[in-house]
């Protein structure tokens, strides 16, 4: 092969030595099984207050709140949980398209003031053709990143403190400025999603965390293999992150049993239903996620422990990993082996999940943050369990060793 012809191997990535661990606000519904009314609770400020205050109590680095149609608004969620926790993170997103920069930049600022730096923010460039259309958007998918990226540019200079005059083919702003500039020095940091070639290139130029929904570890590593490169081109870090769920349980036995009851009310109407909305979307993250299951139960497990069912009837992050504690903290650190080192999790429901992962996979782990330790169980307030008939403190049992 000649060298004009030779094709540059892509460099590998540095494994992640350490992860940050966020949760998610279910703010388009909760409960114990998909599919269904079934088991389903109501998503109201008390709950999203109970999740986040647990999340923040058990060491959690964030929490991402989800954006669209079917949601609460992501920043008047934030807002109403800032006063009610001390360090958790809010992951927000700005949505180029819908809301002017300068107005975005502006809500940032104010938001992550107000919280004392706990903003990050989620760049969603959309990818519903009719969701856009009920929000007043009838762009391409190319053009939808063209906004993105002049977007961004006008964005992250308003914060970085810049008095902004720009005049691009979708965003023209004059004199544009921040009076109150943001807590975090040229803002938060920004995250960012997309598996095309436009939301790739958008990314390797502009955001901080590249994140991807939980594709197989191989189909990953390749993704950011590539969106490295694109980055280093650039003379730019990207660092990355993932979207899973989890269903972990003291077995593996016991976690796929809790796998098989998240959907045993899911009927084939649904899944088609679903899946119907899902092939209309133009969004290249999307046609992964479905071609994972292709609308199919009897093949879930598409990679080790990594299981599609949630994806036959949620859009966007359709897998979790499923497992005992001892395997899920393994193939989470096989992501880390990639590259990974954001972890963004949710469980079903979302308040007694939060709980669970924590108390059984966070002492498995290498967190990049702080986790409560473990308090001696000399008082009412230490993790011992109920005192058995009223007088004796239950001790760890220990494993028989024959």
């Amino acid at each position: 092969m000649s060298a004009a012809n030779e094709v540059t191997p892509l460099a590998p990535v540095e494994a992640a030595t350490k992860a940050n661990v966020f949760w998610f606000l279910p703010t388009h519904g909760d409960g114990r099984y998909l599919g269904t009314s079934q088991g389903g609770r109501a998503v109201d400020l008390e709950y999203l207050k109970a999740i986040a205050q647990a999340a923040d109590r058990l060491g959690y680095y964030g929490v991402l709140i989800p954006t669209g149609k079917s949601c609460e608004d992501s920043w008047l969620v934030a807002s109403a949980m800032v006063s009610v926790t001390q360090k958790l993170r809010y992951l927000v997103a700005v949505r180029p398209g819908l809301q002017p920069p300068t107005l975005a930049a502006r809500m940032t600022a104010t938001l992550d003031r107000l919280s004392g730096g706990r903003a990050l923010i989620n760049v969603v460039t959309g990818g519903d053709p009719v969701e856009n259309a009920g929000d007043g958007i009838f762009l391409s998918h190319a053009e939808r990143y063209e906004v993105t990226r002049e977007f961004l540019d006008v964005y992250k200079r308003l914060l970085a403190g810049e008095t902004v005059d720009f005049k691009g083919k979708h965003v023209h702003v004059e004199g544009a400025q921040l009076l109150f500039p943001p807590h975090q020095a040229g803002g938060p940091p920004l995250y960012f999603g997309g598996s095309s070639p436009q939301a790739n290139q958008v990314a390797a130029e502009t955001v901080d965390k590249y994140l991807t929904w939980g594709e197989p570890p191989a189909q990953v590593a390749e993704k950011i293999r590539k969106q490295k490169a694109l980055a280093d081109a650039l003379g730019r870090k990207v660092t990355f992150g993932i979207r899973l769920h989890v269903i972990v349980r003291e077995t593996n036995a016991e976690a796929w049993a809790a796998a098989d009851r998240l959907i045993e009310h899911v009927d084939d109407n649904t899944i088609a239903a679903a899946q119907k909305i899902f092939a209309r979307m133009d969004s290249e993250g999307q046609r992964r996620m479905s071609a994972l299951h292709g609308g199919r139960r009897d093949k879930l497990e598409v990679s080790p422990n990594l299981w599609a069912g949630v994806g036959l009837v949620r859009g966007g992050a359709g897998t979790a990993l499923v497992g005992d504690p001892q395997t899920v903290a393994q193939r989470m650190r096989e992501y880390m082996d990639i590259g990974i080192d954001s972890f963004i999790l949710s469980g079903y429901p979302h308040l007694e999940e939060v709980y669970r992962f924590a108390e059984l996979v966070f002492p498995l782990l290498p967190l990049a943050h702080d986790a409560p330790a473990a308090r001696p169980a000399s008082v009412n307030t230490g993790p011992f369990g109920e005192t058995i008939a009223n007088d004796i403190r239950p001790t760890v049992r220990q494993a028989s060793s024959s």
